[in-house]
């Protein structure tokens, strides 16, 4: 079984956050530097929030709003789906596609550890799939005893 917390140590503890006061044109050009799709939202130390792409999409460009004038306060989705790192990325997994959400936040006592996309969790899944597939093949083959 894997864990939140090995998802965390394979990609590093690098966390992208805005806060909720800068426009989204400071949002899109931070997405873009770290080739990210989504930004916890911060209000000091508080997480507020999130911003994706999807946010962007919908809620400024297809609406025809200036990313120079629109603050991110203004569009971002304000309920934040959480885990901790003792979760497991099964259930990961099953809250993201219950909820339709693409990332996770990683809270550990009341604080912001790190966050997890969609696409860290498949990887995750994957790897652990193809172990325990390796696992078996030296089982039924003998080898690796």
């Amino acid at each position: 079984m894997t864990y939140v917390k090995q998802i965390l140590k394979t990609k590093g503890s690098d966390l992208w956050t805005i806060a909720k006061d800068k426009t989204v044109s400071d949002a899109l050009q931070l997405l873009a530097a770290k080739d990210i799709g989504a930004l916890l939202v911060m209000d000091h130390d508080k997480l507020v929030g999130i911003f994706s792409e999807r946010d962007y999409a919908r809620k400024v460009f297809l609406l025809g709003k200036s990313p120079d004038q629109t603050l991110v306060k203004e569009i971002m989705t304000n309920k934040v789906f959480y885990v901790s790192p003792d979760d497991t990325v099964e259930g990961c997994m099953a809250l993201m596609t219950h909820q339709h959400i693409h990332h996770l936040a990683v809270m550990e006592n009341d604080k912001l550890v790190g966050m997890i996309s969609i696409g860290d969790v498949v990887k995750a899944m994957i790897m652990a799939r193809e172990f325990a597939i390796k696992q078996l093949e030296r089982y039924i083959t003998g080898s690796g005893r």
